[in-house]
């Protein structure tokens, strides 16, 4: 089985994931995965609390996958080795905690998942760059080419993408408004060109379905699978 669900911001929305609230894990196994729409924030201090619970996660009955957010220790998540697992780049946090590296379509249990996190920290100017704040929250040319180059090695067809933000136009219907910036860019494009399913994306902290191919997700956790 394959779940989603949205940012958890480790150790403030963690508790999702808990048994009382994710009932389903009673019957899954680690071939069942959980799919975080970035901000995970278990990668954040390198102290005995980021390693509490990656250790939690790493006891959940499911495999816990991720995008990263805008909210992530970009210096201490890409001190990770990189690795390939199912079609994509990953970094492995621990063998049951997988971070989906961006611009990488992974097949999991038969199905395609484009993969692209980053988005902009509107409150970047009361955090400290380096401590908390990172200016790898958005993708650089080069991933944005790779994502590129891994689309057409998959005919611009997927079932589903995975990311942090939204094209621009969905993001305006959550917000009053927002600027765009070259990911909204990016991402209007793939909206366009790209033949998928769903869009399932956080940031937000909602949960809602905007329309019949987008959903932004906070709270809920999804059965895509």
């Amino acid at each position: 089985m394959i779940f989603i669900t949205g940012d958890t911001h480790i150790p403030i929305d963690i508790h999702k994931l808990n048994t009382r609230n994710f009932k389903e894990q009673a019957s899954l196994n680690k071939n069942d995965y959980v799919i975080i729409c970035g901000d995970f924030g278990g990668v954040w201090s390198n102290n005995n609390e980021d390693k509490y619970w990656q250790k939690w996660l790493r006891n959940r009955n499911f495999t816990t996958l991720f995008v990263d957010g805008n909210h992530e220790n970009f210096d201490l998540l890409n001190q990770y080795e990189v690795s390939d697992w199912n079609g994509g780049k990953v970094h492995f946090i621990n063998d049951s905690v997988i971070h989906l590296m961006r611009g990488q379509v992974f097949t999991i249990n038969g199905l395609k998942f484009f993969t692209m996190g980053g988005a902009t920290s509107i409150d970047k100017h009361l955090r400290k760059e380096g401590r908390s704040w990172w200016k790898e929250e958005l993708p650089s040319k080069i991933e944005y080419d790779e994502a590129l180059n891994n689309l057409d090695k998959h005919n611009w067809e997927v079932d589903y993408i995975i990311t942090h933000t939204a094209p621009l136009k969905i993001v305006n219907t959550l917000v009053y408004s927002e600027d765009n910036n070259h990911l909204y860019s990016f991402f209007n494009m793939i909206d366009t060109d790209l033949n998928y399913k769903h869009w399932y994306f956080g940031h937000f902290h909602e949960d809602k379905k905007i329309d019949y191919k987008h959903s932004v997700v906070f709270n809920q956790i999804i059965k895509v699978a």
